[in-house]
């Protein structure tokens, strides 16, 4: 017996959004994207859904410090990172206080459909 193709069709639509919602997603962080902070000693990233931390990676890019006109990237590396206990929520504590200027905190993480996705958290510091 053949299924008539628009059977077939609505049957693989109805199965398409659980496959995409597998999917991870930044849904808040902190500092804001666009946004300005004073001295953060923290950086938050929350997720659509718990992360595999064995799949996540996270860099902290200074981008751009007031005075310096030829200011290259520099990645922070004085943090430590942790995870809530619902895996969707990464901290990264500061040993000391972002300086002032702009940065961009670059993500990748995948949920348990094992897809990677990525994305950028961009602020300044004031």
């Amino acid at each position: 017996m053949r299924i008539p193709a628009f059977f077939a069709a609505l049957a693989l639509s109805a199965l398409a959004p659980a496959a995409l919602s597998a999917h991870v997603a930044l849904t808040a962080s902190t500092p804001a994207t666009g946004s300005e902070a004073k001295a953060p000693k923290a950086v938050t990233l929350t997720f659509s859904q718990p992360v595999d931390p064995a799949t996540a990676a996270v860099s902290i890019v200074m981008t751009a410090m007031p005075g310096m006109a030829d200011h290259g990237e520099m990645v922070i590396r004085n943090f430590t990172a942790s995870w809530s206990d619902d895996g969707k929520t990464l901290t990264l504590a500061l040993r000391k206080p972002l300086p002032k200027g702009t940065y961009e905190v670059r993500w990748q993480a995948a949920a348990g459909d094992g897809h990677a996705m990525s994305g950028m958290v961009g602020f300044e510091v004031i």
